[in-house]
């Protein structure tokens, strides 16, 4: 008994498509959740990361690179013991384009080190968070433990993440499907595959858009509760939210309509009526849900938002028509091997107008969010803006393939009698009664009633028990959709168009799936103005001379075992410096001692520590003329003063380099 293969159908391709999907989604999720990040940067902060204060200041200040969003407990000062050492009160201290917020802190607050932590919600809707430390008097232990993870991050993120992957997804099955079915294949309204993709779409789209803004508390650092939804109901983000499931009702009436009462119109000029109706209604509908990204996402900040939203709404529709067509047409391809050649290469018309669409959309939005060419390749943005031209430029040159089989598809598919002397249509199920199709026999008689085989009469020979004529039908019926399915697979135009088709959609897939995750990153252009601004912000406060520092010093041994050191470091930058250290003892003489050694850590950038080994000049005087520091920063200096074989001390000291 030979074995035969099992049949690779729509229902196995749409699986694998959907598998690849979410693997290519949760891939890239992993390698960026390092760079992915949000609109808004911090730039600033009083007091500063690492700053060693002689007094406790009076408050603290952030200071961001764009508008952000702050709630309640927005910003916690918290002492070393844990305890809150501010007032809880969030001040508003913005000023024309300065974006600064800040927290007023309790008096009589004890020395040691103190943690900042700090959450926003950036004017894109992406959540944002840090924390810092800072000390009054020394640095100390403390029981605080900074965060390990940022907000927008952990199961949440990635639940957040897929979400939005398929909320994308149910827009293009949904407008895109329904496009296809306006624009190219009106008969294809009666088509149940269709439907179901169309239908699915809605449902996909709808799901997911609850789920967002169920997440969308826990997703930004609260506490997941009805206050919380109350909360997000009030931001731009869950405006959004809520406007897409009422547009999500009106898109259900606009469905029924659409497989419905269209479907059972026969007269022409009506059916032109209604065709031009669903269209112009279709078309709002689609475009006002695709403004519900664009209103809160990254169109809606940064430069240009008002010229901005509108062309992200115009590339959202063009993907659609895009990508829910191709889905479309490949659903049709699988299970309707009558499409009219025709209709497919409508769609082909359609599709290149779409990629014009979003090769003139797509040049504007790329300019906007990256800015310059250092930054394609020198952000996380740029990168995944590259990864996604090259997935287009697979996508064109795929469907340029297909457009090459379109012109070779016959107009008609036709099936050959299995005696060889007559040709005749392929049975197909327009109306949706339940008769076979050359896919789908039904109850396997062709004409929806059950008694009859591959669409004729069945007459029962006498002492033929029902049963069995039943059973014939049955068998006329499988041995008609094998015959329609050899034609359809002898038909060379048709198989190459939907092996094309198929591998158009594969790609299609991880490309929906880098969008998403791209719609999520921190823009290039955002990242290095953030950058320049830290960088600034860094070189203002440092001092432009060289560094000098005083630092007592008690070794603890019973002779010469206190002291001070001074050390200086000419330019005081980063780079080569020339670095010089003087001991003198409690008697404010030049000191000898037996061993001296300094170094240097960055611990932001996990630098050190780099040890330097100054060279002894005279008597209580060491010097090293070549102390390379790589970079700017907030460094840890180190100086070890040993007095005895026995007697050492570690002094340390965090200083600014510029």
């Amino acid at each position: 008994m030979t074995a035969t293969a099992p049949r690779f159908g729509t229902a196995h391709a749409l699986r694998l498509l959907l598998v690849t999907a979410l693997a290519t989604a949760a891939l890239l999720g992993t390698v960026l959740s390092g760079t992915a990040s949000a609109h808004a940067a911090l730039t600033g902060s009083d007091p500063k990361d690492g700053a060693v204060l002689d007094s406790a200041p009076t408050g603290v200040t952030l200071t961001f690179s764009e508008q952000v969003a702050m709630g309640e407990d927005a910003i916690r000062v918290l002492e070393p013991s844990g305890k809150r050492a501010d007032t809880g009160e969030l001040r508003d201290l913005c000023a024309g384009a300065v974006v600064k917020y800040g927290v007023d802190l309790h008096a009589g607050l004890p020395k040691g080190t103190y943690t900042v932590a700090w959450r926003a919600v950036s004017a894109d809707s992406h959540p944002i968070s840090g924390a810092f430390t800072f000390s009054v008097g020394a640095p100390s232990r403390t029981v605080v433990a900074l965060p390990k993870e940022e907000t927008g991050g952990g199961p949440v993120g990635v639940l957040y993440g897929i979400a939005r992957y398929l909320s994308y997804a149910g827009y293009v099955l949904l407008a895109g499907g329904a496009a296809f079915v306006l624009a190219c294949w009106p008969r294809g309204a009666a088509v149940r595959p269709l439907q179901r993709l169309v239908v699915r779409g809605w449902v996909l789209l709808t799901a997911a858009t609850l789920a967002l803004l169920l997440l969308r508390a826990p997703y930004t650092g609260a506490a997941f509760g009805l206050d919380s939804l109350g909360a997000v109901l009030e931001t731009k983000t869950g405006a959004a939210l809520v406007s897409r499931l009422l547009l999500l009702g009106a898109a259900a009436l606009f469905v029924a309509v659409l497989f419905g009462a269209y479907t059972r119109r026969e007269d022409e000029s009506e059916k032109k009526d209604l065709t031009f109706g669903l269209a112009i209604g279709g078309t709002v509908v689609a475009a006002g849900i695709a403004a519900t990204w664009a209103l809160s996402e990254h169109a809606s900040a940064g430069l240009q938002p008002g010229l901005a939203m509108p062309v992200d709404i115009l590339h959202l529709l063009a993907m659609a028509a895009w990508l829910g067509g191709l889905a479309a047409l490949l659903v049709a391809l699988r299970k309707e091997p009558s499409i009219e050649g025709t209709a497919v290469r409508r769609f082909s018309r359609v599709a290149f107008g779409s990629v014009v669409v979003l090769a003139v959309t797509g040049v504007y939005q790329s300019w906007r969010q990256v800015g310059s060419w250092s930054a394609l390749t020198g952000t996380a943005y740029g990168r995944l803006l590259l990864l996604k031209l090259a997935l287009v430029a697979v996508l064109v040159g795929v469907a340029w393939i297909s457009r090459r089989w379109t012109a070779r598809l016959a107009e008609t598919a036709t099936v050959v009698d299995v005696d060889g002397d007559r040709d005749r249509e392929t049975a197909t199920d327009v109306d949706g009664d339940g008769g076979a199709s050359a896919e789908e026999p039904g109850d396997g008689d062709g004409d929806g009633d059950g008694d009859g085989g591959a669409g004729e009469p069945v007459t029962v020979p006498a002492g033929v028990p029902r049963e069995r004529a039943a059973q014939l039908a049955r068998q006329r019926a499988a041995l008609a959709t094998a015959r329609a399915r050899r034609a359809r697979d002898a038909d060379p135009g048709r198989a190459g168009l939907r092996r094309s088709v198929l591998a158009e959609a594969g790609v299609a897939v991880v490309l929906l799936a880098v969008t998403t995750v791209l719609t999520t990153t921190e823009p290039g252009r955002t990242e290095e103005e953030a950058g320049r601004t830290q960088a600034s912000a860094a070189q203002a406060a440092v001092p432009d001379r060289p560094l000098d520092l005083t630092m007592p010093f008690d070794t603890g041994g019973a002779v010469n075992g206190k002291g001070t050191v001074r050390l200086t470091l000419d330019p005081g930058r980063s780079g080569r410096n020339a670095m010089h250290v003087f001991v003198t003892g409690a008697n404010g003489k030049p000191m000898d001692v037996p061993e001296l050694k300094v170094s240097f850590t960055l611990e932001s950038q996990q630098i050190g520590p780099l040890p330097v080994t100054p060279d002894r000049v005279t008597a209580g005087h060491w010097s090293s003329a070549r102390t390379q520091l790589p970079m700017p920063g907030e460094w840890t200096l180190q100086v070890t003063v040993r007095t005895s074989d026995i007697d050492q001390t570690t002094i340390d000291k965090n200083v600014k380099i510029g």
